[in-house]
């Protein structure tokens, strides 16, 4: 889900949601919004939603390096520092210095879709872009639909409204067609293959529908899948019965 969710039901008082401080008809106002597709939500509801995007902390996958930095729980010795620090005992290994790998966030790639058939989604999914790419240096954000626009630099502002607008004025194939496979070559070619999707986390933001050839979308899948850690595709459609 893109909202919040606290893991128990209602609470009795007020109680704190993802930093947040809500009386109990607000959180049943929250339960309604996290069960309805955005193409049913009125404008005040998309309001609410966007409000409820806004308190999201994304939690980057870790990643192991082939870096160490010292640590006291650390479990393998540091055997230069060790020796070094004690030069002064003549060589008798009286502290034990310690070792662990350094781990950093995961690279995640982010690509949304914007063609005509995700109008009704994409300013909600675009208002969780900018959550996950404002003020983190491991996340690139992409918008595609007849062409291939990276919106990385865009949505880095800390406002939200000026991201958005300015993501809108950099992308210039709003609700059009789409090709997927295209974009998705676009995408390898460009950045994904030589460096950018390598090790990464890539989500894939679409409902799946396409103008293009679908085996070069399968070929431009295959592909990303053999640089990238993970490949995650999110359907908005998935949470319809007919689907």
């Amino acid at each position: 889900t893109l909202l919040p969710s606290p893991d128990e039901g209602p609470p009795e008082d007020d109680s704190a949601i993802e930093g947040l401080t809500i009386a109990p008809d607000a959180y049943s106002r929250t339960e309604v919004l996290r069960h309805r597709d955005f193409d049913r939500m009125t404008a005040a509801e998309l309001r609410d939603a966007e409000r409820l995007i806004d308190l999201l902390e994304p939690r980057l996958e870790m990643r192991r390096t082939r870096r160490y930095e010292l640590h006291h729980h650390g479990r393998l010795l540091a055997p230069r520092v060790m020796f070094r620090r004690n030069l002064a005992t003549g060589g008798q290994l009286v502290d034990w210095e310690w070792r662990r790998p350094v781990r950093r966030p995961r690279p995640i790639v982010v690509l949304c879709d914007i063609s005509g058939s995700m109008e009704p989604y994409t300013r909600a999914l675009l208002r969780f872009l900018h959550v996950a790419v404002s003020g983190r240096s491991r996340v690139e954000a992409f918008a595609f639909g007849t062409r291939v626009t990276r919106i990385t630099r865009e949505l880095s502002s800390h406002d939200p409204d000026a991201a958005l607008a300015a993501a809108a004025a950099r992308v210039t194939d709003w609700s059009g067609g789409t090709r997927l496979g295209d974009g998705l070559r676009t995408f390898n070619d460009r950045w994904g293959v030589r460096g950018m999707a390598r090790g990464a986390v890539v989500v894939v933001l679409s409902d799946g529908w396409d103008r293009g050839d679908p085996d070069v979308l399968a070929a431009e899948m295959a592909r990303l899948a053999r640089v990238a850690h993970r490949v995650v595709w999110v359907n908005p459609l998935k949470a319809t019965p007919e689907y």
